[in-house]
């Protein structure tokens, strides 16, 4: 079997830990049953990934499988052609485990629904707004409720692409979460309720001009933009150059821009001629989500 998964941006400015959307960046895990255990991995993370020891798929996929009544979760061979840049804030830890989840189902011949999935891999990812694009595809607006995600999933249409900007430098998930304030005012709290409301009716109606205004956030991007001051400057440049949104992807560092088809490509030439040391990607907006094929 193969199982294909997609990269994803979560937050979209103002969704903190709610909104995201899936991108058709995909990661494909080949796994076909085997005398003895192999792993390979192509592509990102090539250099750090092939040891078994702390591969957090190969430990969700192991526990899952057993718990299912597989005999041997080392009777198999694995094989990794990676697309999701690693630490860049495109999803690639929610795509392993989502991935991995799907996978062990899959090879103990247990059906599971992506709802049931979702909610299996918030036990890995205490939030939903990578997970669960990561699963359904398309736009998702998500929310936790008793352990339980709700979701709402929406087609993003093919007119619309994406310029995703990558630094050569990550961010931490970790140190981005640390940097953000325990407490907020009222009035930003507001800000923030506000504009992610509007982004979802905009991107639900089809409004996508009112998503120049909707995308904004007080919450989180200043604080994690400011280990990589730059961006600042990124963002400003995309808003001038036909970019209906512009914002950190989850806790970043990579920068996810949204533009009309036409618009698409002299974005990601402004950017490329300005920022040289990153990589500018045109990107199809992917609204499959998780799927498995059988060779």
């Amino acid at each position: 079997m193969i199982i294909s998964i997609p990269a994803t941006s979560a937050n979209l400015g103002p969704g903190f830990d709610t909104l995201g959307l899936a991108l058709n960046l995909r990661n494909r895990i080949e796994i076909k049953h085997s005398k003895f255990y192999s792993l390979s991995v192509k592509g990102e993370g090539a250099n750090f990934l092939k040891k078994k020891e702390g591969n957090i798929f190969l430990r969700i996929f192991g526990e899952i499988y057993t718990s299912l009544g597989g005999k041997n979760p080392d009777a198999f061979r694995f094989m990794f052609h990676n697309n999701i840049p690693i630490s860049r804030g495109l999803g690639s830890s929610s795509a392993v485990i989502v991935s991995a989840i799907a996978a062990a189902y899959e090879a103990a011949k247990v059906n599971i629904s992506k709802e049931e999935i979702v909610n299996i891999a918030l036990k890995h990812e205490s939030h939903p707004d990578n997970i669960a694009p990561a699963t359904h595809g398309g736009f998702v607006a998500s929310v936790v409720s008793r352990n339980k995600v709700h979701s709402i999933c929406h087609e993003v249409p093919k007119f619309l692409k994406a310029v995703i900007a990558i630094p050569d430098k990550p961010i931490s998930t970790k140190a981005s979460r640390t940097a953000l304030p325990k407490q907020i005012p009222l009035e930003t709290a507001v800000y923030n309720i506000s504009h992610s409301s509007l982004l979802t009716a905009a991107m639900i109606k089809g409004d996508f001009e009112m998503l120049r205004m909707a995308a904004k956030d007080k919450i989180h991007q200043q604080s994690r933009m400011n280990n990589l001051p730059e961006l600042f400057d990124l963002q400003k440049l995309a808003m001038e150059s036909g970019a209906l949104m512009s914002t950190l992807s989850g806790s970043g560092s990579t920068f996810f821009n949204m533009a009309y088809r036409c618009d698409a490509r002299y974005l990601k030439k402004v950017l490329t001629a300005k920022f040289p040391q990153y990589r500018i990607e045109i990107v199809d907006f992917d609204n499959r989500g998780l799927y498995i094929e059988h060779h």
